[in-house]
């Protein structure tokens, strides 16, 4: 009956061991990174990150980032110019304390230029963030279909 009872308990804790990384979410310090993901691109193109990003503790800054899929990756935000929206390139994105930062299309962005290769539905994409405070940490942005406005909808 012993043995029964510890098979019993651990098929039911498996569920629970899976769950973190399905959640998507990283922690850095006072930093929670959730939901990672990107648009599908072609390799010809380029790509972009989005998540949110929330302070737990003090105020810090988002000063970096980079992935090995790209030559280079730049923070940017979008801004009403007369009738047109245009992107321009920011060098920090601050986060308050107790606040959440989201980075989304249209807003905030980690821009992917000079890809090595496509960023193909399903696939995940390293990029690692600089902050002031936390550190540096690596995350994996799930790349959902190309029109996606949020992240969590191809699987």
């Amino acid at each position: 009956m012993t043995h029964r009872r510890a098979l019993l308990t651990s098929a039911l804790a498996l569920p629970f061991l899976i769950q973190p990384a399905a959640a998507r979410d990283y922690a850095l310090g006072d930093i929670v990174i959730s939901r990672p993901w990107s648009r599908a691109a072609p390799a010809s193109g380029t790509g972009a990150g989005f998540m949110t990003l929330r302070s737990t503790g003090p105020a810090d800054r988002l000063l970096g980032a980079s992935s090995p899929v790209a030559r280079v990756a730049e923070m940017h935000t979008h801004n009403r110019d007369g009738d047109v929206m245009r992107m321009r390139p920011v060098t920090e994105i601050p986060i308050a304390p107790g606040q959440t930062v989201t980075l989304a299309p249209g807003g905030l962005h980690i821009m992917l230029i000079g890809l090595a290769g496509p960023l193909a539905i399903g696939s995940r994409v390293p990029l690692t963030l600089r902050f002031e405070r936390a550190g540096e940490v690596t995350v994996e942005l799930t790349v959902e279909r190309a029109g996606a406005t949020t992240g969590g909808h191809t699987h």
